[in-house]
């Protein structure tokens, strides 16, 4: 079961928890709301660097049901599966410029340059008063630090010369970094050496799509290719498109859609691309653990490739994400691979999302696959699972296919209330394997996770 927020809290403040935590599937965070997610890779480790979106509070005083936003966060891995959080990096009440009541604290950006790293963050200035939309009242200010996870000292004021939101910067092979942002506009602007001034005027981009909302961009260099990548509204929401140029200032050319308007109704998408260890990932956000409300936001992140040519291909959204997940934790079935048609998913807790969910089983012969599970050396005894079920049921666990190796049976036994049943197991192989879990009986069981001990 994952731990819910209520009883996180409570144990973070009495200092019984460590900031970690251990999903390796979408969302990738599970305590709180993280959207707009930009990842860089610092130290041999992966830093995150999402908005933050929360419920309004009383004092809130901007436009209602819209994106309430007062600080910002950062989490590391090094294995796309353990995801620490650092804790608070910079607040709209921390910043000498900003008004600390806008609640506007947009997506951000962090690079690494001379020894020190640099956060960008738009918000919205005291000497404009504007509480709501991307106008002249959004300002993009600089936070600095010696380390990726802070502490960050942000600078005095904003970037003088800029008005906009979701700056993205681009180190470029011989040093010269680059300040993207959008203001219905995406621009670029060539950043001092000092990395907290531009160099010269803001240039906006040509040839870009010229009807439907533009933010959000991303650039990036790979191969001699310049990529910049953002959302657009094409059609009803927004989707991720991308354009390539010779050159970190363009012109860019247009080339194609990189994920598809969500399915789930999300209206915006915000996201970075990042290469690890030989593979590249999608970084971008949905509206997991707030289905009802899309201003609540959850970061994600599946695979990404391109072809010979450095085209991208369209990257299909998964629940699975990335990162191996071991035998050994609480392996969140619900977070799966593959379905048979009569599985659902539900919240464990509906009035607490954050608790995760639940697979529900409908009959005789429902399956669901969960892929790249960790078996280490293979030495694990038994099987637990955790379920519900108001009839005697039997879940069988087979590895690789559906009809592949039986792991064990699994008997569930018949009663109110989640228990947890185990089972022996055998012939549990070393290395990484699928799993299935498969429902013989006819009456539904729910299922919350299955673990090997």
């Amino acid at each position: 079961m994952k731990i819910s927020l209520r009883h996180f809290l409570f144990f973070a403040v009495a200092g019984l928890l460590t900031f970690t935590t251990a999903f390796a599937t979408n969302p990738l965070i599970m305590d709180q709301f993280t959207a707009d997610p930009t990842a860089r890779v610092f130290e041999g480790k992966i830093y995150l660097y999402p908005s933050h979106d929360i419920k309004a509070p009383p004092e809130y005083k901007g436009r209602p049901n819209w994106f309430v936003m007062e600080d910002y966060h950062v989490f590391s891995s090094d294995n796309l599966t353990d995801w620490k959080d650092h804790g608070m990096i910079v607040s709209q009440t921390s910043v000498e410029w900003t008004d600390p009541a806008a609640y506007a604290m947009w997506a951000p950006d962090c690079v690494f340059k001379d020894g020190k790293y640099y956060f960008y963050f738009p918000a919205i200035a005291k000497s404009d008063g504007k509480a709501e939309g991307r106008g002249p009242g959004f300002k993009i200010g600089v936070a600095v630090a010696d380390k990726p996870y802070g502490p960050f000292k942000p600078m005095a004021t904003p970037i003088e010369g800029v008005r906009g939101i979701d700056p993205n910067v681009l180190i470029d092979k011989d040093g010269t970094a680059y300040l993207y942002y959008s203001a219905g506009k995406i621009f670029v602007a060539k950043l001092k050496p000092n990395m907290t001034e531009i160099d010269g005027e803001p240039k906006v981009i040509d040839n870009l799509p010229p009807k439907g909302l533009l933010e959000g961009p991303f650039a990036f260099e790979r191969n001699g290719i310049y990529y910049l990548t953002y959302p657009h509204v094409e059609h009803e929401r927004e989707r991720l498109e991308y354009s390539t140029s010779t050159s970190p200032m363009g012109p860019f050319k247009q080339a194609g859609v990189i994920l598809d308007e969500s399915e789930s109704g999300c209206w915006t998408v915000h996201h970075s691309i990042l290469d690890w260890k030989g593979q590249s990932y999608l970084f971008y956000h949905d509206k997991d653990l707030s289905p009802a409300f899309d201003k609540n936001r959850s970061a994600r992140a599946d695979k990404l490739f391109f072809n010979d040519d450095g085209s991208i291909q369209k990257v299909v959204p998964t629940l699975r994400g990335v990162g191996l997940v071991d035998a050994k934790s609480d392996i969140q079935i619900d977070r799966y691979s593959a379905k048979s048609s009569d599985v659902s998913v539900s919240f464990l807790d509906e009035a607490n999302p954050h608790t995760g969910w639940k697979t529900i089983f409908g009959g005789a012969n429902s399956w669901v696959r969960f892929n790249e599970v960790d078996f280490g050396d293979g030495k694990q005894k038994s099987i637990e699972v955790r379920a519900k079920s108001d009839a005697k049921n039997t879940l069988e666990i087979h590895l690789d296919k559906q009809d592949g190796p039986l792991l064990g049976k699994v008997k569930l036994s018949k009663g109110a209330g989640w228990k947890t049943s185990r089972t022996s197991a055998k012939n549990i192989p070393a290395g990484i394997h699928d799993l299935f879990v498969i429902q013989t009986d006819a009456q539904p069981v729910e299922v919350d996770w299955v673990s090997f001990r």
